[in-house]
C-alpha cells in the first residue's frame, strides 16, 4: 500500500509547492505517525482518515488508550463517528482509514502481550468503521519501538515479536521534516507534563486558592458591578503577569523554563487570576491575546496557572487549560493544542469552550476565523467603552441604550 501525501507544516525553502511524501508499506507508516500529530501519541488511539486513489492524509483524531475493555465498543463507534463527520464538513467523507493503537508494556508484561491485548479494541474499531462504509485498510499497533499490522494476510503475517521502528532520523519523514525545519516530535509525556500539576503538590498554591475563593466566588457570584470589577482585576493582574513573563531571560530547556516561570508567579496572584478566569466573560477577554506579540507570554501564564490547579482545584485548570490549547492552535503548534486540550475535557467533558475548540482543531480549521470573531468582539468593547466614559454628550444622535444592547447580544453570542 502505497500513501502520497502533502506535508502540511511548511513549504520547500526553494518552491512555492507543498513537499509530498510518499510512504510506502506499513513500516513507514508506522514511523510516520509521531509526524502526522506533532508528537509520539504514547498510550493513544488514533485513526487517520484517507482520501482518493493515493490514499492522501486527511482529519485525523486521538483518544487516550481506555483501560477498560467494557468501553472500547462505545470509544470505537465515537471515534469513528468523530473521524467522517470532521471529514464530511471539511469538504469529504474519508474513502479510507488507517488506525493506530499505541501502548507501552507495563510492568511484567511484553509489547507482544501488549498486541495482543489490544486486538479485541481494533476489531471495534475495525467494526465501527465498517458500519460508516469506511474500510480500515490500515491497523497498527505500535510499542516499545516495535510495531505489528493487524490486517496482514494470513500467509505473511506479522512476526510475534513484531517488527522494529526505523531508526530516528533514518527515513524518509525524517528527512522531509529536516528539510522543513521543523522539530522533531516529542513525546505526548513531555508536553503534558508542562501542563500538568507537580508531585509533591505545593500546599501553598491550594491554601492561595482556598483564600481567593473566600473572598471571590461570593462576589462573582452577585450581580451588578462587583462582578464586573472583579472581571477587571483579573485581566490587570493577568496582564501584570505576562509583563513579567515577557521581561524574563529566554531559557531553552523547558522545564528549567517552566520552573522559573512558576517562581515568578506570586501564590495570590496566580489564585486570583485563576479563580477570576471561571468567568466566562472574562475568560474570553483573556483569549483574545493571541497576536504574535502576545502568544508567548500568554501561553507561558496558562501553563503556569494549569500547573497550580492541584487537589481540590484540580477542575478550575480547564479554563486556563482552553487558553493554552486556544493560543497553541492559533500559533501553529497543534499537537500541544490538542494535549492541552483534552486534558481540559479529562477535566470537564462538557466545557463547552474546549468542546468547541476540540472539534475544529480534530476538523483542521483554519484559527484565523476565530481570531477574527476575537478581534471583531475586542473592537466593539473598546468603542462601547470609550462611549460609555464619554457619557450622554458622546451619544448625542444614538438611540438610547442602543451601544448596550448590542453589548448584550454580544455575550449571548459569545
Amino acid at each position: 500500500m502505497t500513501q502520497s501525501n502533502r506535508i502540511h507544516h511548511g513549504k520547500s525553502p526553494d518552491a512555492s509547492e507543498e513537499v509530498k511524501v510518499t510512504l510506502r508499506g506499513p513500516d513507514e507508516l508506522a514511523d510516520a505517525l509521531p509526524y502526522l500529530m506533532g508528537f509520539h501519541p504514547n498510550d493513544s488511539i488514533v485513526l487517520v482518515a484517507l482520501h482518493g486513489e493515493h490514499g492522501r492524509f486527511g482529519g485525523r483524531v486521538r483518544l487516550g488508550l481506555p483501560h477498560d475493555p467494557g468501553e472500547w465498543p462505545e470509544v470505537a463507534a465515537h471515534l469513528a463517528g468523530c473521524l467522517v463527520r470532521n471529514s464530511a464538513q471539511r469538504g469529504a467523507p474519508p474513502d479510507a482509514v488507517v488506525a493506530f493503537v499505541c501502548e507501552d508494556p507495563d510492568d511484567g508484561e511484553g509489547a507482544p502481550e501488549v498486541m495482543e491485548r489490544l486486538r479485541p479494541l481494533v476489531q471495534h474499531l475495525r467494526l465501527a468503521c465498517g458500519a460508516l462504509e469506511v474500510p480500515v485498510v490500515e491497523a497498527l499497533c505500535v510499542s516499545a519501538g516495535r510495531w505489528w499490522s493487524y490486517v496482514r494476510p494470513e500467509s505473511a503475517p506479522s512476526p510475534k515479536e513484531g517488527d522494529a521502528l526505523p531508526p530516528p532520523g533514518s527515513t524518509t519523514m525524517a528527512a522531509t521534516a529536516a528539510y522543513l525545519g521543523l522539530p522533531s516530535p516529542s513525546s505526548l509525556r513531555d508536553i503534558e507534563s508542562r501542563l500538568k500539576p507537580r508531585e509533591p503538590r505545593d500546599r501553598e498554591h491550594e491554601i492561595a486558592l482556598d483564600t481567593a475563593s473566600a473572598e471571590l466566588v461570593p462576589r462573582m457570584l452577585a450581580d451588578g458591578d462587583t462582578s464586573e470589577d472583579i472581571r477587571n482585576r483579573t485581566i490587570t493582574l493577568a496582564r501584570g503577569a505576562m509583563a513579567k513573563l515577557r521581561k524574563a531571560p529566554v531559557i531553552n530547556d523547558p522545564a528549567r523554563a517552566d520552573r522559573r516561570d512558576d517562581r515568578l508567579l506570586a501564590d495570590d496572584e496566580a489564585a486570583m487570576i485563576i479563580l477570576g478566569l471561571q468567568d466566562r466573560d472574562t475568560r474570553d477577554r483573556a483569549a483574545e491575546w493571541m497576536e504574535p506579540a502576545q502568544a508567548d507570554a500568554a501561553l507561558r501564564l496558562w501553563r503556569a496557572l494549569a500547573r497550580r490547579c492541584a487537589g481540590t482545584y484540580a477542575e478550575h485548570a480547564a479554563a486556563p487549560l482552553t487558553l493554552a490549547g486556544w493560543v497553541a492552535w492559533s500559533s501553529g503548534d497543534e499537537a500541544e493544542a490538542r494535549a492541552a486540550l483534552g486534558l481540559a475535557l479529562d477535566l470537564e467533558p462538557t466545557y463547552t469552550f474546549a468542546r468547541l475548540l476540540h472539534h475544529a482543531v480534530n476538523a483542521g480549521m483554519d484559527p484565523e476565523l476565530l481570531r477574527s470573531s476575537l478581534r471583531r468582539e475586542r473592537r466593539r468593547r473598546v468603542i462601547a467603552a470609550s462611549r460609555a466614559r464619554r457619557g450622554p454628550a458622546g451619544s448625542a444622535g444614538r438611540a438610547p441604550g442602543r451601544h448596550s444592547s448590542g453589548g448584550r447580544r454580544a455575550r449571548t453570542r459569545r
